[in-house]
């Protein structure tokens, strides 16, 4: 038997990076999807590999509100539970100082990067509760977080800021709900070769700050590995994250940084 057999899983920021392999492996894991991102278009060209029987999807901005609100009630619609939650929609913010970063793009960072896995919580935690304590139906929670989440991160402060915060929104939810079959955990990758960090590196690029290799190895200094992870090595904590067979293992930050926080 796979090990998500039957279990519903929804992914923000489905449709590319992390949520797109996370998308892949837990289909192939057995599970149900509900995927959302930003616009149909590419949450169908996900939706479109897998099983239309199998998979649910809903666009949106994870910073409104009612997004979280509907994505759980397409999961319990769609599938009769929701049972793995991966809050992985993010933004990043171009590297800068401080007082260099615009205060609206400061506040965008914010919205969608911490109280969009505020509002997550806050409606998949009561549903999961319930399903517990009506049917003993135990559930996982993975916030998607960063190495910036751990420590100080100079030239990213607001994404390092808002991550500090999903790490803490991480610890306590799972202090609350340790007891009501609810384990919650942050992912906390270092700098990965998504489309995020490709398009933060292609800008350094684009300005003339550096060269490609350059720019590369300007944003490894500080991994003892000396190299960008792969999204295939963090999809694989994540899966440990919220595999049914952690059933001990809650409130943690799991950082896959190549030795980063090591130092």
């Amino acid at each position: 038997m796979k090990q998500f057999d039957g279990l519903t899983v929804l992914i923000t920021g489905a449709t590319g990076g992390f949520g797109e392999a996370a998308a892949d492996r837990f289909y192939q894991e057995g599970a149900n999807l509900v995927l959302s991102d930003l616009t149909e278009e590419a949450v169908d060209r996900i939706a479109s590999r897998y099983d239309s029987a199998r998979v649910a999807t809903l666009a949106g901005s994870v910073a409104e509100e009612k997004l979280s609100e509907d994505l759980v009630q397409l999961a319990l619609d769609s599938f009769g539970s929701l049972d793995v939650a991966v809050n992985n929609a993010g933004i990043a913010h171009p590297l800068m100082k401080l007082p260099q970063i615009d205060s609206e793009l400061a506040r965008r960072v914010i919205d969608i990067d911490l109280m969009g896995v505020f509002y997550a919580l806050k409606h998949q935690l009561p549903v999961m509760e319930k399903q517990y304590r009506e049917r003993g139906r135990k559930a996982a929670i993975v916030n998607v977080a960063s190495v910036a989440g751990v420590a100080g991160a100079a030239t990213a402060s607001v994404y390092a800021a808002a991550k500090h915060g999903v790490v803490g929104l991480t610890k306590s939810a799972a202090l609350e709900y340790v007891r009501r079959g609810i384990r919650i955990n942050a992912l906390c990758p270092s700098f990965a070769r998504t489309p995020m960090v490709t398009k933060m590196l292609d800008a350094q690029v684009a300005s003339g700050q550096a060269t490609r290799d350059e720019a590369e190895a300007h944003l490894t200094r500080g991994i003892p590995a000396r190299r960008l992870g792969e999204v295939s090595e963090i999809i694989e904590a994540l899966i440990f994250a919220a595999s049914p067979a952690n059933s001990f293992y809650t409130g943690q930050t799991i950082q896959v940084d190549g030795g980063m926080t090591a130092t």
